[in-house]
């Protein structure tokens, strides 16, 4: 009997690998943390992931003989905690076909391939119209973000190279968060792949030019938690040309090569040269039977006025995935225009709650980091206010020295000059002295009395002039006092200001030590306990109307990011090398200057019923 064993371990992949015998035969399932690609990681959209450590490995045994595909698939879909399974299925390769698992279907039924091990790999087999209003599970989201960013970069998605930019900032959001200068710094990006090839390839431009340009885009993503990025993502790759279509090579009756294209709008067909814009589309609602004998494939319009359009595949396996795949993709349009079913209401109930959920705790968690940067800018203004204060004491304390210093001195001159005056007084009384007894003395002669008329004059005059310094001397000294009183007033003002310098110190430093960084602020616990919210009506309508809100600001957005990847691409164009240009580059550049979108393209190609006979001819 053969049995499939699965394993979880604490490093396996989102993707699935099935062995025919023994051994470990599926690998799939855990949490969604991106780590780096190991040697033992089995790869799910080039990614690899972390699952939840175990303390011990568990093997879940399956039964392989009598299990139908769903089974297999539900388990996959269980593991990974998906609920919207109606987008994915597990796909093989055989002869170098693709065929996708049947869920009515024993497992080893399958035209599997003889070679061991058995490969599924757990793919979106079927895409959405609108990724943000149809996925609801975060997960969901992921898995689709994954995949298109696989085919994007592996040029199975055509786009653009100034779309290639904007969508690596996106990516690059959601790998690392909220772009940080001192964290992200030049050459962060070296080792990430970010843009398709034919893009690098195409313009002269180096490493560091790309990553210049992809972390001003990434920049502006802040505050985009990474489920929001991923949407972004999405929600931008989905208007590029070849999202969702599957392509298949055909033959009209006169076997001309043309291609069929199957996406979850219609059926296109295209010239093989051109996967951008095809030449006739058939909208699900306007197909009334689509059929297959053999490799002859029919697609019978609901407007009978329309030629019935038949072609030939290559191989009738072909034509059996063409018509699984549009059976799934006109189920899935259909479903889409009626009202949504119980479940579909219910997860969307659960994600809206989910969201709100979310947006509270990124809302708490930004009031919290507020008050954190407040406390700290507080902080901060008081350390630099106290540091000023201190130079200001400082200064106060030098100029108090200068004023002492100046007492001093001026009190010594004052000293010196007090002296001086009384010597100087000194000296006028005995000039005086000397005056008198000259005076008593005795002339007899003339000449010694002219002599001494002389010498009495001289000496009253040097007496006028010794009292006249000494009165200089004296009021020089009084001036000098009051320049000492002074000196002591500045000092004692001096003194004063200090005192209050040195309160004012205390009291800020009080202030610091209160209105620092408080130790009780509301931090966030990822093992704290788990929050519940009751979301009354007026809730609910808040959150519509935020919602609105966010439309509105974001058509606005949509219309300067127009603006901006134009800017881009007129910014890079100078760098361009035309002679590496490829077909799609060239059709492309031709619808951009037409003004042909992905959406009115099929509109316009959707009426034109008149090519449609020349094709199927």
């Amino acid at each position: 009997m053969l049995s499939f064993s699965f394993r979880a371990e604490s490093r396996l992949p989102a993707g699935c690998v099935v062995q025919k015998g023994p051994g470990p035969l599926l690998a799939a399932g855990g949490s969604l943390e991106e780590e780096a690609e190991g040697p033992h990681g089995v790869v799910w959209a080039g990614e690899t992931f972390r699952f939840p450590s175990q303390k011990k490995k568990e093997w879940i045994r399956w039964s392989g003989n009598s299990s139908e595909g769903k089974d297999l698939f539900d388990l996959v879909c269980r593991t990974l905690g998906l609920r919207e399974t109606w987008f994915f299925g597990l796909q093989y390769t055989i002869k170098d076909t693709v065929a996708w698992l049947k869920m009515d279907k024993k497992v080893l039924d399958h035209d599997v391939p003889t070679e061991e091990p058995v490969t599924f790999h757990f793919l979106a087999k079927f895409y959405p119209e609108n990724a943000e209003e149809e996925l609801v599970q975060e997960i969901t989201q992921h898995l689709f973000f994954l995949q298109v960013k696989k085919q994007i970069l592996d040029e199975k998605i055509y786009c653009p190279p100034e779309a290639s930019v904007l969508l690596a900032s996106y990516a690059v959001q959601a790998k690392y968060g909220d772009y940080d200068p001192n964290v992200h710094k030049r050459g962060f990006l070296a080792q990430e792949e970010l843009l398709p090839k034919r893009v690098i390839n195409l313009y002269q431009m180096t490493p560091e030019m790309w990553e210049e340009r992809i972390t001003a885009w990434y920049a502006e993503h802040r505050g985009r938690a990474r489920d929001e990025a991923e949407m972004e993502y999405l929600k931008i790759a989905q208007d590029l040309e070849m999202y969702g279509v599957n392509y298949f090579a055909i033959r009209n009756k006169k076997g001309t090569e043309l291609l069929l294209g199957v996406d979850a709008l219609g059926l296109h067909i295209y010239d093989p040269d051109n996967r951008l814009t095809p030449k006739i589309s058939f909208p699900w609602n306007e197909i009334r039977n689509i059929s297959y004998s053999d490799k002859e494939f029919t697609i019978k319009p609901l407007d009978k006025k329309i030629d019935v359009f038949k072609f030939n595949s290559s191989k009738l396996r072909v034509n059996k995935l063409i018509l699984q795949l549009c059976i799934g993709n006109h189920d899935l349009f259909m479903r889409r225009r009626k009202a949504d079913s119980l479940e579909v209401q219910q997860m969307k109930a659960q994600a809206r709650e989910e969201k709100a959920r979310k947006q509270m705790e990124r809302q708490r968690l930004a009031r919290e980091k507020q008050m954190r940067e407040e406390a700290e800018r507080t902080r901060d203004e008081l350390e630099r206010r106290l540091m000023q204060l201190k130079e200001e004491a400082t200064m106060a304390n030098e100029a108090l020295m200068r004023s002492e210093e100046t007492a001093d001195l001026l009190a010594e001159k004052a000293q010196i000059t007090e002296e001086e005056a009384k010597l100087l007084a000194q000296k006028a009384a005995e000039a005086e002295q000397e005056m008198q007894r000259i005076k008593a003395t005795a002339i007899r002669t003339e000449e010694e009395k002219r002599l001494m008329e002389q010498k009495v004059l001289e000496a009253e005059m040097l007496a006028l002039k010794m009292a006249e310094e000494s009165e200089r001397r004296a009021k020089e000294a009084d001036q000098l006092k009051q320049d000492l009183q002074e000196a002591r007033e500045s000092e004692r003002r001096a003194k004063q200001k200090l005192l209050e310098i040195t309160s004012k110190s205390s009291y800020t430093s009080m202030n610091s030590s209160t209105t620092a960084l408080p130790t009780d602020l509301p931090s966030f616990n990822l093992i704290s306990e788990s929050l519940s919210f009751d979301f009354k009506d007026t809730d609910m309508k808040r959150l519509s109307m935020e919602i609105e809100k966010e439309k509105v600001e974001y058509m606005e957005k949509s219309k300067h990011l127009q603006e901006q990847l134009n800017e881009l691409k007129t910014e890079i164009e100078a760098l361009k090398l035309k002679e590496r240009e490829t077909a799609l580059d060239i059709l492309h550049n031709e619808n951009a200057s037409r003004g042909n979108s992905k959406h009115n393209t099929i509109k316009k190609v959707s009426e034109g019923s008149s090519l449609l006979s020349s094709l199927a001819a």
